[in-house]
């Protein structure tokens, strides 16, 4: 079973830039990939970007490209997420998830961190 521990979120002003970790525990954490959500007020849940955890490449929808930057620690067991230019609306709770090997889905999410973005 793997732990997913996400933290960095507070309040932060439109413009700022924030960067969000998720630690990982668990026996043999060795996922194929590490994705970050996100749940706005009222909202459906948004996938904002992933990594493949061996490789270390990194994939965005059109959305967020070039505004979010994941990366990770292998040695931390640890992914980050950094968001350049928050925007109000981008005020939500923040998820990482874990895909194991051979999974098809997420199978493992952490509890969020919130992040609130002032005008």
């Amino acid at each position: 079973q793997v732990q997913l521990v996400e933290s960095g979120g507070g309040l932060v002003q439109a413009g700022d830039s924030r960067v969000l970790s998720c630690a990982a525990s668990g026996r043999a954490f060795n996922p194929y990939t590490m994705g970050w959500f996100r749940q706005a007020p009222g909202k459906e849940r948004e996938w904002i970007g992933s990594i493949e955890w061996s490789s270390g490449s990194t994939f965005y929808p059109d959305s967020v490209k070039g505004r979010f930057t994941i990366s990770r620690e292998s040695a931390k067991n640890t992914v980050y997420l950094q968001i350049d230019v928050l925007k109000p609306e981008e005020t939500a709770v923040y998820y990482c998830a874990a895909q194991g090997v051979g999974s098809q889905t997420f199978d493992s999410w952490g509890q969020g961190t919130q992040v609130t973005v002032s005008s």
